[in-house]
Order: structure tokens, then sequence, then C-alpha cells
């Protein structure tokens, strides 16, 4: 009898991601100015202790795809917030893609019909979907409204504040965390791992 759990974009998920790269060999390929735009946020991104103690109580791995671009200002904020949750989490293994150099998963990430970094798409061990996220958190949006009229890019070059920092990379340990419950309450794997 065949499994009632499958994913018909598994295959395609789980090539990209051996395609994809380590946050260091990602930086390497970058410009010696992107690097350093990227670079200026790592020192401003911190999580709590209590965000580390949880990423670190995790039980069960994901497979994280982030489709990225180096140039991409919202990339060179929340690049690094990805990397800090990856560290703290053993069980996340975080890899990268840059967007231009892989149209075929550009293409299957289109938001609201537009090609957008960064997404990211968080896979079971089984390279099954649990969710894709991108462009920009709530928090982002909000600031971004209430400053802005017109479309407009952030260049990553100047940071927010610490707070509105802090605020998103929360909404990125929140969204990691529904990630990790919705994997250790699976009952395909509660049973595979007898828990």
């Amino acid at each position: 009898m065949s499994s009632p759990y499958y994913d018909l974009e598994a295959d395609f998920f789980q090539r990209a991601f051996r395609e994809a790269l380590s946050f260091d060999a990602y930086m390497a390929s970058g410009e010696p100015q992107q690097v350093a735009n990227l670079r200026q946020y790592e020192s401003l991104v911190a999580l709590t202790c209590a965000q580390e103690a949880l990423l670190r109580s995790y039980t069960r791995r994901m497979n994280c795809l982030v489709l990225s671009g180096l140039w991409c200002g919202d990339c060179t904020r929340q690049v690094p917030m990805l990397n800090a949750v990856a560290r703290a989490c053993p069980l996340i293994d975080m890899r990268y893609l840059d967007s231009r150099s892989h149209p075929a998963v550009h293409e299957k990430l289109r938001i609201n019909g537009a090609l957008k970094v960064p997404v990211v798409v968080v896979l079971s061990e089984d390279f099954f979907e649990l969710a894709r996220f991108g462009d920009r958190h709530l928090s982002v949006y909000r600031r971004k409204a209430s400053t802005e009229i017109g479309p407009a890019c952030e260049t990553g070059i100047i940071p927010p504040s610490a707070e509105a920092l802090a605020v998103e990379l929360g909404e990125w340990c929140d969204f990691f965390e529904r990630l990790q419950l919705m994997l250790r309450l699976a009952p395909m794997l509660r049973k595979r791992y007898e828990d």
C-alpha cells in the first residue's frame, strides 16, 4: 500500500537544494560591496536567549531553501537573520540560491505574479514543502507604508532601527517555530520516530 503522504514538487526541491550553497559559499559568490553591505547587518542581528533556547530545542529536521540576491536590499537585511536562526539550530539546514542563476526556481516561486526575493521554502526531511515565505514580513510592510508613497525598494545600505530589526528577527523565529510544531505533530513523523 502506498503512503498517503507525498508532494509532487519534492524531487524539484530536492534537486534545487542539492545545487544550493552554504551561507559561506553564497557570501563568497558576491561582489565585495554586496558582501560588505550584508556583513554590516550581521553585527546588528542578535537572537535573544529565549529565541536561541527555543531553536536549540527543535527535534525535527528542516531543509530550508533561500532564493536570494546579494544585490537586493531586503536580502541584505534578511539573510543574516536567516543565518542566525540556522546557526542556533543544528536541525535547520539552510541553503542559498542566487535567483539570477536559477531561473527555473525563481519562476516556480513567484509571489503575486512577480519574481521576488528573498523567498524561503521550508521543506521536511522528505523534501515535502511545509511553507514558503517571501518577500517581506508584516512589520516591514507596516514600516514602509508609514514612510513611503509609491513604489520603492530599500537599498539595505541604511539599516532600520535596532527595534525594527529585532521585531523582524522575531517574526522569522515565529515562522520557524510554527513549522517545527507542524513537523513535531505530523502523524507520519510521529509514527516514524515513535514519539
